[in-house]
């Protein structure tokens, strides 16, 4: 295994998120976000069981040790059921590229949680390089003109008369607290999952954290009585389309590489390449999904990201 080879798994899953966040945005737009988190929880299940069963001559992790299976299953809650709960919430609401951008927000916050949990500390340049990553992202959230603020909304008006610009959020508000709060939870997750996974395969704890997600989203489906909603999506073919898609480069692949990056290099360089993601997906979005971008956005990107890559260097 070479020197490098958690650098370059930290890389593949920011590949891998990009391509899931665009995925999944359209599939949550079409079924709802509660749905797509869970189905593609239950598909990554089996996707995961079969390639550890080809590798491992296993389906189920049935090899961890206790310890193993106490703090991945506390990452599963934290990062998938809480977690990714408010993120794929966001997708819907703000859209991938911008959840994505402030996603990259998750390696300041795993720096703390790493600091209160493992004891990382942080130098002064980890906090210069946290204060340029929030600066990038509030660029992008605050424009200086009016757009729709709610995706999911078609808004159908005659154009009206130029007003005087206001200085205001330009996209929905709860969509940006959101994304935050999935930021947390990921962040979160990756601590604990790399405190719990030690030297245990990569693919198998993340089945131990999806395994745990899966049971988390179906009692809040029993809570909700929302199955009825889970039953009509299945039977949207060009949405489960999307949400295979979205579930073999999330959870199947980019989680696993992203366990696989935090045990072969440090937690912070991991996350700093897997906060990639925002200056990865916007072409893809400008293409796919016509999404129009100005200069503001695109330095915001890549301020944002500079900032992450100061922050552990």
């Amino acid at each position: 295994m070479g020197s490098h080879f958690g650098e370059f798994a930290g890389l593949m899953a920011a590949f891998c998120w990009a391509a899931t966040g665009l995925a999944f945005e359209s599939a949550g737009k079409k079924i709802g976000s509660l749905s797509v988190n869970l189905i593609r929880l239950f598909m990554a299940i089996f996707m995961l069981g079969i390639y550890t069963w080809i590798t491992r001559s296993m389906f189920f992790p049935l090899d961890a040790e206790p310890h193993q299976w106490k703090w991945l299953i506390i990452s599963g809650l934290v990062g998938f059921s809480i977690g990714d709960l408010f993120l794929f919430e966001a997708y819907v609401r703000i859209g991938a590229r911008i959840s994505s951008l402030i996603m990259s927000f998750v390696p300041p916050i795993a720096g703390i949680i790493g600091w209160l949990v493992m004891d990382e500390r942080l130098s002064l340049e980890n906090i210069i390089g946290m204060a340029i990553t929030l600066t990038g992202i509030i660029l992008v959230i605050t424009q200086r003109k009016n757009r729709n603020p709610d995706p999911t909304r078609i808004v159908d008006a005659p154009p009206q008369k130029k007003r005087r610009i206001k200085f205001t959020f330009s996209y929905h508000v709860v969509g940006i607290l959101m994304a935050f709060a999935g930021a947390t939870g990921q962040a979160t997750g990756l601590v604990l999952s790399k405190f719990g996974m030690q030297d245990y395969d990569a693919f198998a704890a993340t089945q131990i954290r999806v395994l745990a997600g899966t049971v988390g989203f179906v009692i809040l489906f029993f809570i909700l009585r929302r199955w009825n909603r889970v039953f009509a999506a299945i039977k949207n073919r060009k949405a489960m389309k999307r949400v295979t898609v979205g579930a073999f480069f999330g959870p199947f692949l980019g989680v696993s590489f992203s366990l696989l990056a935090v045990q072969n290099t440090l937690t912070g360089i991991a996350s700093t390449l897997m906060a990639l993601v925002p200056v990865l997906i916007i072409p893809p979005a400008v293409i796919y999904f016509k999404e129009k971008i100005n200069i503001i956005e695109i330095i915001g990107a890549f301020i944002a990201f500079g900032g992450v890559a100061l922050f552990f260097l």
